[in-house]
């Protein structure tokens, strides 16, 4: 017996109700509201961007920090990243490859972020992949290099710098994390 698989495009995905992220022409629910956990974390990474995007002063023009936006990657792909830095010009959508991506991880979202957003990722070159654990207060940081991902390194505390199109980004891990 045959397995039929509907395939559906962007069109389609303007039409649902709720939260959802279409990848090859297959929708994927996203999980019920994020934790507060994750929340604290995207937030503080947004703050910690944004004020390195607005305080350098040699940075890009173009550059922005935004968080849970729609991404078209193509006809049946839209993402939403928890957290993404862009440096293109833009309108009211993000039709081009970010230049950074975090995802902030869960045990609902683990296997969707590990995977199938890597190889995503991955195929888009997307330059950084941060992938954000709360739980553990771990960020697995990738880097766009010849044609692959290489782990950079697993980051608790420590700072790290993007090096974004001639410039830098600064971030510190040690404070993106929920205190208490």
């Amino acid at each position: 017996m045959l397995a039929y698989h509907e395939h559906y495009t962007v069109k389609d995905y303007a039409l649902w109700e709720g939260e959802w992220e279409l990848i090859g022409g297959m929708p994927y629910a996203m999980a019920p509201s994020p934790s507060i956990s994750h929340q604290i974390v995207a937030g503080n990474l947004l703050t910690q961007l944004n004020n390195s995007i607005v305080n350098h002063s040699q940075g890009c023009e173009d550059c922005h920090a935004l968080i849970e936006v729609d991404w078209e990657v193509s006809n049946d792909t839209v993402v939403k990243p928890d957290v993404l830095i862009i440096c293109n010009a833009i309108d009211e959508k993000i039709v081009t490859t970010p230049a950074v991506i975090f995802e902030v991880s869960s045990p609902s979202t683990a296997k969707r972020d590990e995977q199938l957003k890597f190889e995503l990722y991955k195929k888009e070159a997307v330059s950084y992949y941060v992938l954000v654990y709360p739980k553990t207060q771990v960020a697995k940081v990738y880097h766009w290099k010849n044609g692959a991902y290489q782990k950079v390194k697993d980051f608790s505390t420590e700072p790290f710098v993007l090096a974004i199109n001639d410039w830098a980004i600064h971030l510190d891990f040690s404070s993106i994390w929920r205190k208490s």
